[in-house]
């Protein structure tokens, strides 16, 4: 038996099929994965997302801190509440992690990580924090739901007082709002609109009826996966991990180098930069039929491979999809290898979907 959220007995009144993530029992779906992901493209759906790690940064050099420990630079938070996405990484500039930061004052930030590498983020942050005169508590007490979707900020505001649904309303993207001792967050992993809400445990299970009386349905870590896939969002573990660099990830937008500031892997990724990076993550789209998965090669024109390490059946494209780590002078075309067949794929710009719609050149005319 695994970890349990708050949300454990709602998610067994509600009928969901249960598996193990990161030791914890969570939904995988309550019925049909493709009509929940339908749902948060089309209105609203809610994801119990308790199993990640709260983590708070607090004391005097907490800035400084997490300057030093996180790729991106949170110097760039200057108002209270705002987020701010980065990877941490190891000294070779692989990934130890990806994460979310928010800003509450110079010495207080909260980070949010993922929960299956909670044990080894959490021995990182706190080795790194031995220099500095910081403090990192694990938040335990709190519950975190995830609401997505074109309607889901309406309707977390329905379920509201009027004085604070106004005030979580008028939250900008990536910034976040206390609200006595509940969090609203406009931040999210499915490519749509919406809130992560941390929460006391004690008061979780009350709040999610009240969003599923509104209408907000369930949905699991299956519509999640094929949510952030088709938002062009890495999946750790899988799309990146400590072996790869975020600039052979799609993620060198989230790293902020100046000379006015050094951070754990800026010396071995200034040496990749350059030395030239070999490999880009890119989007494909199969032509023939068949399934993409992790781990299925993928062969280029001039002879050279690369590998696919997320894919999936599309729902909103109603295509298989995948994203593939390539030699970076690769484009257009190229064949993935599934049970000794080569089939047509075209390599497109991220993200697959954008708003609920296929973006520009998704899918053919």
């Amino acid at each position: 038996m695994g970890f349990h959220t708050p949300f454990y007995d709602a998610h067994l009144a509600a009928g969901a099929r249960m598996v193990d993530y990161g030791g914890w029992d969570m939904p995988i779906n309550y019925g049909s994965q493709i009509e929940e992901h339908h749902q948060v493209r089309r209105d609203a759906g809610m994801f119990d997302v308790s199993h990640m790690t709260v983590v708070e940064v607090e004391g005097a050099e907490a800035r400084e801190y997490l300057r030093f420990l996180l790729a991106n630079d949170v110097d760039k938070l200057k108002t209270p509440g705002r987020a701010l996405y980065s990877c941490m990484l190891n000294h070779d500039g692989g990934v130890v992690d990806d994460l979310i930061t928010y800003y509450l004052a110079d010495d207080h930030y909260r980070v949010v990580v993922n929960a299956a590498t909670r044990d080894k983020d959490l021995a990182w942050m706190g080795d790194v924090a031995k220099a500095f005169e910081t403090e990192i508590c694990e938040r335990t007490d709190l519950a975190m739901l995830a609401v997505q979707g074109p309607n889901a900020r309406q309707k977390v505001a329905d379920v509201m007082e009027p004085t604070e649904a106004r005030m979580v309303l008028d939250l900008k993207p990536f910034s976040a709002l206390a609200v006595d001792d509940w969090f609203f967050a406009r931040t999210g992993y499915t490519g749509e609109d919406g809130f992560e809400i941390m929460l006391p445990a004690g008061q979780a299970p009350r709040f999610w009826q009240h969003l599923a009386d509104s209408g907000v349905r369930p949905c699991g870590l299956g519509a999640r996966d094929t949510l952030r896939l088709e938002a062009g969002m890495n999946l750790y573990g899988q799309d990146m991990d400590d072996t790869v660099t975020p600039l052979e990830s799609g993620l060198s937008w989230t790293v902020a180098f100046s000379e006015q500031r050094d951070f754990i892997g800026c010396e071995a990724l200034l040496a990749l930069k350059a030395e030239g990076v070999a490999e880009k993550l890119v989007g494909l789209v199969l032509e023939d039929r068949g399934v993409l998965r992790p781990g299925q090669p993928v062969i280029c024109a001039d002879g050279e491979e690369g590998i696919t390490t997320s894919g999936s059946f599309s729902p909103t494209l109603e295509a298989a999809v995948a994203l593939a780590r390539v030699p970076k002078s690769v484009e257009n075309r190229c064949a993935v290898e599934i049970r000794g067949r080569q089939l047509q794929a075209r390599i497109v710009k991220l993200p697959f979907v954008r708003n609920g719609k296929a973006c520009d050149g998704i899918l053919k005319d």
